[in-house]
């Protein structure tokens, strides 16, 4: 079982907008793998926690130990330790969602500024811009 550590983002061009979102996840090995998808019309929050539901099934996918979560996102980390209440149904979805399957996981999330965050934005904003779909995560090989 491995610890894995991801960045996660979403972007819209608009709010709503044309989206995407941008994941990055290293394991314990150093292996990152990353993701960057276009996700359709959808406001930034949205967006946001489509990219941490990749994250999460990223890891149950991988039988990983441990999740640890980055995001430039307050609200959503807000929302995800219930400081914060969700008031849309879209969000109340995704974060029910989100947080049952954070449950199967030592899971923990937390903000970071958003130039620690640079790699994850940058894909997202890729990923709208290009309007790309990338159903899997690229997994980089581990230089030594």
């Amino acid at each position: 079982m491995q610890d894995l550590v991801a960045y996660v983002d979403g972007s819209s061009h608009g709010n709503p907008g044309p989206s995407g979102i941008g994941v990055v996840i290293t394991d314990s090995d150093g292996r990152k793998s990353t993701l960057a998808r276009w996700i359709g019309r959808q406001d930034n929050n949205v967006a946001e926690y489509v990219a941490l539901l990749e994250a999460l099934q990223f890891a149950l996918g991988k039988r990983a130990r441990s999740l640890h979560v980055f995001t430039d996102s307050l609200i959503m980390v807000k929302q995800m330790t219930g400081v914060y209440s969700c008031r849309t149904a879209p969000l109340h979805s995704l974060n029910w969602t989100c947080r049952k399957l954070a449950r199967s996981l030592s899971f923990t999330i937390a903000h970071v500024p958003r130039h620690e965050n640079s790699e994850a934005n940058r894909l997202a904003n890729d990923a709208v811009h290009r309007r790309r779909r990338t159903e899997r995560f690229i997994t980089a090989p581990v230089l030594t």
